[in-house]
Order: structure tokens, then C-alpha cells, then sequence
């Protein structure tokens, strides 16, 4: 065949004028050109026919995942397969059996061969993540890592076929040679290797997905993952800085993922206002009298008392005792109870979660008094206005349970201290400090619930 062909070109080149000994060798470069031009008008017309062909089928099907693993990209890497294939099939009968030219040009066909399968198989593997990444129970999964340790798998195989192709040596050689450099290889692609393994844990514990808000203070990340690749976690901090940390240092280290609680529909306020101790006292007759016009108050004074009462008739405990005996209502017990019912009524919480008002240990700042609830939306916007509307008003409203909020010394309380001294002012005493800690409002009421700052 191969001497056809060359005769029929030298016949051609001798009809156009050419000299034969001058053309000597040439007529197999032709036979090459003419082998090329075959293959890419085989390789345009391939490749017509597959994105026409398939694509059409593919669209006429009810299903989705057929779109991506059969797409433009893959389709039109399928297409240059059969290129150098057909190239090293036609290479002999350009040249004759044994030339140099042949078993360079054949070799470097055999690469093409290994490069173009390679590009297929990524492409390949590429298009199958997307279709896994779109499928619910995957969405949001770090899929971006494990899709870059297959092609990197592949790639590495790649590399190992064309160096065998080039030293003509069988590919197990240099596997051999691999096993032998192996803690080598193990430190050059140690965070790859790292990667891989971590990226497996954090899909098949479900630790990690785009979009998670997580917080990781040791390493200043603090906002949203937004890329999850073998070698780095992308996360964009709330203040637009991005942090990349390494795979394997979420599965190493400790990391808080904000998932859960986004998911559950409220977010948690665990905050506390310090009691002066000093204002602690029993509620008198008139202080009773006044909780008990407050529409959030009324019916907890009145049942706590006749409880109280009960408690201290049974036991012979008269009203005209010492305070030192029986049972008796306190303004912080109330103003708690007050603190428990607001928070119920007045304020966006989510009641099917934990709410609580509650005294921790007292301190040399006064008596924490906590209040732990959950809101009824986790945007944080909304959220960081609900606390704040909560605690404007517990500030206001601790006066008039005659209770102070504890607050250190200023430089204002030092200048009052300084003039008393010296007899310019007169401090308040503290029967005085407590009666204008409750001042008398309309009708000598507490503000009632819907005279508070939330709606």
C-alpha cells in the first residue's frame, strides 16, 4: 500500500514538472500532509455528528442527568479519540517499516492517543460531579475535592504512559520505581494526599458544606465557606476578607459549623444585667399593690401571695412578725417573674425552644441576672434588633421594681463623692436612692406590655 501510494505521488509531482532526483524523500512528507488533512476533515465531521446527533437525543429525553454527563464538553472530547488513532493506523504507508521516521512519528502518536484519552476521561469525571452535585442529598457537599483527586488519579496515569511511551519501557517499570521513591512521592503530594483523605471525611460525616457559616478563631476564619477544593477551604469572612485553610485542618482541629442552627428556626440570646445587691428588699403592702396593676404582673403577685399567706398560716406566721419568719415576696423575685412573662408575651421568641430567666453567682459586680431565650428567625439583622429591644427595656425598667443596675464607679460618681466631701451637694440616702428608684407613674403603674419598645 505504501508503495502505491508513493508511486502515485511521485507520478503526480513528475507530471507537475519536478524533478525525481530532487524529490527523493519528499513524497512521504505529502503522504503525511495528505494523512492530516484526511484526519481533520474525519475529526470535523465526527465531531458534527456527535454534538448534532447526541445532543438532539439527549434533549428529547425526559430526564435531567444525561444534559451534563453528555455535554458539549464531553461530546467534542470524544470526538478527538479517533484523531490520532487513525494517524498512527495511516503512519506506514507514509513511511517505510523500520525508518526513524516512523517510530518517532508513531511514538508521538501513541501520546496523542494517552493525552486525548485523558482529556475524555476529565471531562468525563467533571460532567459526573455535576450531575452528583445537583442531586439533593449531595448539594452543598465539598464534591470539588474528591472531583480533583480522580482527575488528578487520571493525570497521574496519564504522566506515566507518556514517560513509558517516550523511554519505551513498560509502564509496571516505572511503578516499580514509584513503590521504591514512595516517601518521596508522599512528601511532595502530602497536602494533596491530606486533602483527599479529609475532603471523604468531611462528605461522609456530613462536618461541611458551601455555604455553611463557620467560625475557627485560632485561624481568624469567621463567615461563609464558599469553595471546598483538595488543597484549600475558601471562607469569606463577614468584613470581605477571605481565609484558606487547609482541608485537613477542619478535620484535625476543632471548627463551630452555624448550620444546625440556621436549620432550626431560632437563635439563642444568653445575656445578663448585674443587680446592685444593696436594692434587694421585701416587697412592702403599697409595692404589692402597685405590681399588681400591671397587666403582665397581676395575676402572678396575687397567686404568689395567697400561696405565701397559706404557707404562713399554716404555720402560725402572722403578718405582724419579723421578716425574719415565713414567706415573704422580693422585688427581684418579681421583677424576675415580670422578666419570665414579657419575654413570652411581649418579644419574638421561639416557644418551643428553652426560655428562662435566672440568677447566676453573685460577684463583686453584683447579682447576674441572665436571660436565656431563642428568637423566632436566625437572620442576623433581625436578630441582633430583637436583643437589643429586649435589653433597652430591661435597663429602663429595673427602677421601678426599685432595683439598680451595677455599675462601676465614673468619673461623675467620684466628683459627687468629692463634693459631698467638701459639702457642696448631699448624696441621697439610701431610703431616698430607693424611692427614686421607683418613681410613681400614671395611675402609679408599671408599664404594661404594650407600652413596650417591641411590637
Amino acid at each position: 500500500m505504501q508503495k502505491i501510494v508513493q508511486h502515485w505521488i511521485d507520478t503526480l509531482l513528475g507530471w507537475l514538472g519536478f524533478d525525481p532526483s530532487h524529490i527523493a524523500g519528499v513524497d512521504q512528507w505529502i503522504v503525511l500532509l495528505l494523512i492530516l488533512v484526511i484526519v481533520l476533515a474525519f475529526d470535523a465531521l465526527l465531531r458534527l455528528i456527535l454534538m448534532r446527533g447526541v445532543r438532539r437525543i439527549v434533549r428529547q429525553t425526559k430526564v435531567k442527568w444525561d444534559d451534563l454527563l453528555f455535554s458539549d464538553r464531553v461530546l467534542r472530547r470524544l470526538s478527538h479519540i479517533a484523531s490520532p488513532i487513525l494517524i498512527y493506523v495511516l503512519l506506514p504507508v507514509a513511511f517505510p517499516a523500520g525508518s526513524d521516521a516512523l517510530r518517532i512519528l508513531s511514538r508521538l502518536a501513541q501520546i496523542g492517543i494517552v493525552v486525548v484519552f485523558f482529556q475524555f476521561v476529565s471531562a468525563l469525571i467533571y460532567s459526573a460531579f455535576c450531575m452528583m452535585a445537583q442531586r439533593p442529598a449531595w448539594e452543598g457537599k465539598p464534591l470539588k475535592g474528591l472531583r480533583q483527586t480522580g482527575q488528578g488519579i487520571a493525570l497521574l496515569i496519564c504522566v506515566i504512559l507518556v514517560i513509558s511511551i517516550l523511554i519505551n519501557k513498560s509502564p509496571t517499570i516505572l511503578l516499580t520505581g514509584l513503590g521504591a521513591s514512595a516517601a518521596v512521592m508522599m512528601l511532595i503530594f502530602k497536602d494533596s494526599i491530606l486533602g483527599f483523605v479529609s475532603g471523604i471525611q468531611l462528605s461522609a460525616n456530613d462536618m461541611l458544606k458551601v455555604g455553611d457559616w463557620i467560625t475557627m478563631p485560632r485561624y481568624g476564619a469567621d463567615g461563609t465557606v464558599e469553595e471546598v477544593s483538595l488543597t484549600t477551604v475558601k471562607i469569606r469572612n463577614f468584613d470581605n476578607t477571605v481565609v484558606t485553610v487547609p482541608p485537613y485542618l477542619l478535620v484535625s482541629d476543632s471548627f463551630q459549623n452555624w448550620r444546625a442552627m440556621q436549620q432550626s428556626g431560632g437563635r439563642r440570646v444568653k445575656r445578663s444585667v448585674n443587680i446592685d445587691m444593696t436594692s434587694v428588699q421585701f416587697c412592702t403592702p403599697e409595692m404589692l399593690e402597685r405590681f399588681r396593676r400591671s397587666g403582665l404582673l397581676k395575676d402572678y403577685v396575687e397567686a404568689k401571695q395567697q400561696d405565701i399567706e397559706r404557707y404562713n398560716a399554716e404555720r402560725g406566721i402572722t403578718s405582724t412578725d419579723t421578716l425574719f419568719d415565713g414567706r415573704h415576696q422580693t422585688n427581684l423575685g418579681i421583677f424576675r417573674a415580670y422578666l419570665v412573662r414579657y419575654l413570652n408575651s411581649e418579644v419574638r421568641v421561639n416557644k418551643s425552644m428553652t426560655l428562662m430567666v435566672r440568677q447566676l453567682q453573685p460577684t463583686e459586680t453584683g447579682i447576674p441576672m441572665e436571660l436565656y431565650f431563642f428568637t423566632d428567625t436566625v437572620d442576623w439583622v433581625t436578630y441582633e434588633g430583637i436583643q437589643s429591644d429586649v435589653f433597652d427595656h430591661v435597663l429602663a425598667v429595673i427602677p421601678e421594681f426599685g432595683l439598680r443596675v451595677f455599675q462601676s464607679p465614673t468619673g461623675t460618681d467620684v466628683q459627687l463623692a468629692a463634693d459631698e466631701l467638701r459639702g457642696v451637694v448631699s448624696l441621697p440616702t439610701p431610703a431616698a436612692a430607693a424611692s427614686a428608684a421607683a418613681p410613681a407613674h400614671d395611675g402609679d403603674t408599671l408599664p404594661s406590655g404594650s407600652s413596650t419598645p417591641l411590637e
